[in-house]
């Protein structure tokens, strides 16, 4: 095999796996209501199974890299690829929430695995600036596919085979991209670079997965138990500890001194918030979509294409865009466009029409998608070239925190307006308290649907308006909430980073909205 097919089938192999790892990803927002009805899941468990992969691939996402460099890329990216592909199975035999969310974890792992693996092939693959950016242009475009393809082929898989075989279609991917990859790809590596910082890396894990269990368990209404101050505290204190190690570590897992750099620090701010709004949206849009006004997941799924496909159509602009009028300026006009858009969500009902709202999906989408590319394009500049690649790890994991962060937080938002809204409408009718709660609990429990023995003075169909009724009450508090989030970004870059920041040139502005359009919302 000659050495351009070599390069061909190496890009090939690499975007196969990519696409596998997105596709997962986007899916899963249309495949949730199912699973909250098989496997008896209140909304908490849907924000783990959602957060688990997230909170997995976040701490993965730095020292996978560092794997990459000490022990072989090539190597790492099999042993995801291995990791992703078992646990897909898991998830798809789990016979309850425990077991999903253990399969998510695990491919959450893996796929931190894929995606610095397969960037890191890739580069080395194509050294040459004009083949580099061409190859990760066509990764990019790969995953902005996986990103409009997602919730249409998901929505068609749940509806058609159970959302089981969302998972099981990985099998297949997973060993044909197994194939290639080691039959094909070479073999690189640097181990002179760092060692692994597994202070740091331990640290971090306990910091996020004590913060994202004390959120996401919140929304219980046990915000003053021991259990959730106790992890509160220790989140605190494991994030303390991690900036102490990493400020006297001779290999940080995370330079700090990146963030003596204001223009960086406000970057990856803004990332978390737009990924906090975005993708919170993205759940709880999925939910309101199939639980309130009664789509079918493949009809959920198709009601966010041209929202995601927004996304990417601006983010292939955005690099034109910034390059002409200035990235403060298209940084600063994604974020209101998309603050606007989201705000206007706020006159939603349970009886509102797609039709309605389906400008504002477009231009949230859109908005959001105008802001990513510049953003990364800034933040990377903003260091010495040499720090590019933990650079570009440390916004990836702002990304993730964000999507913890947004789930969690937006869904406990959701859940606790949600039940006191209801609750205060089943208090109006005269039910007694123990009545009351199993209700509520039962809501709670059953994918917010009307439970099947009601007491005879309520009939279904008022219980299924005051379940509605109480669901867009806390949508609308987590619309206003991604708003203000958005606005507070636009803020951020305009009032916090210098206008005189060096002129980013289109290449690299190109090449970073590359990358970071492999990122899903």
């Amino acid at each position: 095999m000659n050495r351009d097919r070599i390069k061909a089938v190496t890009l090939a192999a690499m975007c196969f796996a990519l696409f596998m790892a997105n596709l997962d990803d986007t899916v899963m927002n249309v495949a949730l209501p199912q699973i909250q009805i098989s496997l008896n899941s209140g909304v908490s468990g849907l924000q783990w199974i959602l957060n688990a992969y997230t909170l997995s691939a976040a701490g993965i996402m730095l020292p996978s890299g560092t794997l990459g460099d000490i022990y072989g890329r090539k190597r790492v990216f099999l042993t995801g690829l291995v990791i992703f592909t078992i646990a897909s199975l898991i998830c798809g035999l789990a016979p309850n929430l425990s077991i999903l969310i253990t399969g998510r974890t695990l491919q959450g792992i893996g796929a931190a695995a894929l995606v610095t693996g397969s960037l890191s092939i890739i580069a080395d693959t194509f050294p040459e600036p004009n083949e580099k950016s061409k190859a990760l242009g066509i990764w990019a475009a790969v995953s902005g596919l996986a990103l409009v393809a997602g919730p249409g082929l998901g929505g068609l898989l749940v509806d058609t085979l159970g959302w089981q075989s969302v998972f099981f279609l990985n099998l297949p991917l997973g060993a044909i991209a197994f194939q290639v990859t080691l039959r094909v790809v070479k073999e690189s590596k640097d181990s002179n670079k760092q060692r692994l910082d597994v202070p740091g890396l331990l640290l971090s894990v306990i910091f996020l997965a004590s913060l994202t269990y004390a959120l996401t368990q919140g929304n219980t209404g046990l915000w003053r138990s021991p259990l959730i101050v106790l992890l509160l505290i220790v989140a605190g204190l494991s994030f303390i500890a991690f900036l102490f190690v990493e400020s006297h570590s001779s290999h940080p897992m995370v330079p700090l001194t990146l963030f003596q750099n204001s223009t960086f620090t406000v970057v990856n701010v803004v990332e978390v918030l737009v990924f906090f709004s975005v993708v919170s949206l993205l759940f709880i849009f999925s939910l309101f979509f199939q639980q309130v006004q009664g789509y079918s997941a493949m009809a959920a799924g198709l009601r966010f294409l041209p929202m995601n496909g927004a996304f990417v159509i601006a983010s292939i602009c955005s690099g034109w865009f910034a390059a002409r009028l200035g990235w403060r300026f298209a940084i600063a006009t994604g974020l209101i466009v998309a603050s606007i858009a989201t705000f206007s969500l706020i006159r939603i009902s349970a009886d509102t029409e797609y039709g309605a709202i389906l400008w504002s999906l477009i231009l949230s989408g859109f908005g959001s998608g105008l802001t990513l590319a510049p953003l990364a394009a800034v933040g990377l500049n903003s260091v010495p070239s040499t720090k590019v690649g933990i650079a570009s790890a440390v916004i990836n994991t702002s990304n993730r925190i964000g999507t913890i962060l947004g789930v969690a937080i937006q869904g406990t938002i959701l859940t606790q307006l949600l039940a006191s809204d209801l609750a205060r409408s089943l208090s109006t009718l005269g039910l007694p308290s123990n009545l009351q709660d199993r209700l509520l609990a039962d809501v709670l429990h059953s994918g917010v649907k009307v439970p099947s023995d009601l007491p005879p003075n309520i009939s279904a169909q008022a219980m299924h308006q005051a379940i509605s009724n109480a669901f867009v009450s806390g949508l609308h508090a987590t619309v206003l909430l991604a708003s203000v989030a958005l606005l507070g970004g636009a803020f951020l870059i305009l009032v916090f980073v210098q206008p005189t920041f060096n002129q980013l040139t289109k290449n690299s502005l190109v090449s970073i909205k590359h990358k970071k359009q492999g990122k899903r919302i």
